[in-house]
């Protein structure tokens, strides 16, 4: 096991820096270097490492979300008001629907097993999105606008609203009974999420401000709540649940609104954390690829990732009307919700580990949509940010 994880963490490094001189996202190389250690090429991975595996990427799926909410701010949040509201929702909505039309002709799926695709390739990626908005907004680009506080707040709850989604549709592959309660409950997981996030933070800060102690074990102590949400929330058998995922986020964006000092610096160390857990998440999703199947999927799949882009890309563009946006700074909102990684890596091989029929099919689309828009999308953003946005 301790072979396998110096494997992981040093192939990982190393071929993450070799994609990044030649301007590719380095969770590319990181997604390789699963494929070349795992399974199907060198079998290099020890078994009790992807036994542990679902566990490993919820645990990185805590951290950037956790960092996403102590980077967002209330004041943005309301500046750029009703599109980011529509912008955390319309664009993967659409995005699924176009999956809801498209998987069944081109990967003879099922409806619900397309919405479990729907649901995981909808999602936009933090993992590539958020380094590059605060970029922007260090740079002055698209500030008289808020155009990267748009794009940040909305792929930040995008995810979350996908993931609560993805969890609704599981259930019912695996069996649980379509009912209005199924449904009613996912605007209700989203709003309590919210509230048990706000009262948190609050305490949090609270606690934070009164009592003092390092940064890093105020980190352990985030973590663990976190943790603790997590594990209550799939405990729960009762009908009405919460979003641990939307909870943690809105922990951080409270805490970030109540003490701005504090919450600087534990973005700071949940940053070093990600350096970490970025490479473990996406190692392991490349570890658990069947290159056999892949092979056999490939081409439908690429089909299905550009034919659902058209509609989020029409989903952004909805979501920005009635805005003072030009088509230029919409056409940059659109380029910046094409790429995907975080989310995906995160939960594309849950059915699988559930042994789920449509298992494979999820991991291959999952992982296709990785390696297409992650790079499609931070190119994207690098090019036309210029040329599309003000400075």
């Amino acid at each position: 096991m301790l072979l396998s994880l110096s494997l992981i963490l040093l192939v990982g490094m190393f071929l993450g820096w070799l994609f990044k001189q030649i301007k590719l996202p380095s969770l590319i190389g990181m997604m390789l270097t699963g494929i070349i250690l795992g399974p199907s090429v060198l079998n290099l991975i020890d078994n009790s490492i992807l036994d542990i595996s679902s566990e490993l990427r919820r645990i990185a799926l805590i951290i950037i979300l956790t960092r996403a909410g102590l980077t967002l701010k209330w004041s943005d949040l309301k500046k750029v008001g009703r599109p980011a509201i529509l912008m955390c929702f319309v664009p993967a909505v659409f995005e699924m629907i176009g999956i809801l039309i498209l998987a069944p002709l081109l990967l003879n799926v099922s409806i619900i097993e397309a919405l479990i695709i729907g649901a995981v390739v909808a999602a936009v990626s933090p993992a590539v999105i958020v380094p590059k908005m605060i970029k922007l907004i260090e740079d002055g680009y698209g500030k008289d606008k808020s155009i990267p506080q748009l794009i940040l707040a909305g792929a930040s709850v995008d995810d979350v609203f996908v993931i609560v989604l993805f969890t609704a549709f599981l259930g019912l592959e695996q069996g649980d009974k379509i009912s209005v309660i199924s449904f009613i409950n996912i605007p209700i997981s989203i709003i309590l999420g919210v509230l048990i996030g706000l009262l948190i933070g609050f305490l949090l800060s609270k606690f934070f401000t009164k009592c003092h102690m390092r940064d890093t074990v105020k980190v352990i102590i985030i973590l663990c709540i976190s943790f603790v949400l997590s594990t209550i929330e799939n405990e729960l058998t009762i009908p009405i649940t919460f979003s641990a995922l939307i909870a943690i986020m809105f922990m951080g964006i409270t805490m970030q609104k109540n003490n701005k000092e504090i919450s600087e610096r534990l973005s700071s160390k949940f940053n070093k954390l990600w350096v970490g857990a970025e490479i473990m998440l996406f190692v392991l999703v490349g570890a658990t690829i069947d290159l056999q199947f892949v092979s056999k999927t490939a081409l439908p799949a690429i089909l299905l990732i550009f034919g659902s882009l058209c509609f989020r890309m029409l989903g952004v563009y909805i979501s920005l009307i009635r805005t003072k946006l030009t088509i230029k700074e919409r056409l940059f909102c659109m380029f910046s919700y094409i790429p995907k990684a975080t989310v995906q890596a995160a939960i594309g091989g849950i059915p699988l580990s559930l042994g789920l029929s449509c298992g494979n099919t999820v991991l291959t689309v999952a992982a296709i949509a990785i390696i297409i828009t992650a790079p499609l999308g931070a190119f994207l953003i690098d090019i036309t940010h210029k040329k599309l946005l003000k400075r």
